[in-house]
């Protein structure tokens, strides 16, 4: 018996497919790319994602999987597998300071441009620093457009599964952020569930798109 249970398996891969189109017609996760998971069980970890390789803007709740912890299909999406960035989804659900109930993985232009080698504030660390914003608001926990959002930037790449020690270090450096970018890759967001996290990407795809066209005044990436 399944304990801990955040929503049913069909009602998750349902919610993920509708999101999976609105990102796709936005222009945030065109063609394959992009994915997204939400939490089915806390113990046993369980988590409803896309499968790999399907065109989000045709994505049904029949390309969704359910995996295990350790990223197995145990059930939904028939022979569908999982990306290989599943693994990053599983690390960040586990991670005690994001109370991640969703996972969701875009790849707009916006977020890839400014994930090129933006460096602003944290001490030289790779990252990007947002504030001064009214939009700021909308991310969980943000009350003010004083916030300062930190994102920090982590290089790409195919073994997700050994990076995983370094994606919980920087959780762990950063437990109030809400979210990451990938090099040339794009943004990582969550939230407490489907709704949350859906609204932490428009937030900061809201966000990018200002900053990059204003940078794109003075600044050439």
């Amino acid at each position: 018996m399944r304990s801990q249970s955040t929503g049913t398996f069909a009602d998750l891969a349902a919610q993920l497919a509708d999101l999976g189109r609105h990102c796709y017609a936005r222009g945030w996760a065109l063609g394959t790319s992009g994915n997204f998971s939400a939490v089915v069980s806390r113990r046993p970890l369980r988590l409803a994602i896309s499968a790999s390789g399907v065109d989000k803007g045709l994505l049904t709740a029949g390309d969704i999987v359910e995996i295990d912890e350790e990223g197995t299909v145990v059930g939904g999406g028939g022979s569908g597998t999982p990306s290989a960035e599943a693994r990053l989804h599983l690390t960040i659900a586990r991670a005690r300071g994001t109370g991640a109930g969703a996972v969701l993985h875009t790849h707009s232009i916006w977020s890839t441009i400014l994930s090129d080698g933006a460096t602003d504030g944290g001490g030289g660390a790779g990252g990007l620093a947002i504030e001064g914003y009214e939009m700021l608001k909308g991310l969980e926990g943000v009350h003010t457009h004083e916030h300062r959002e930190w994102l920090p930037i982590l290089d790409n790449t195919q073994d997700w599964a050994a990076a995983a020690p370094r994606i919980e270090a920087m959780l762990s450096e950063n437990p109030r952020g809400h979210g990451f970018l990938l090099r040339h890759h794009g943004l990582y967001t969550w939230g407490r569930d489907l709704a949350e996290a859906k609204r932490h990407v428009e937030i900061l795809e809201f966000l990018f798109e200002v900053m990059g066209r204003k940078r794109g005044m003075t600044w050439q990436p």
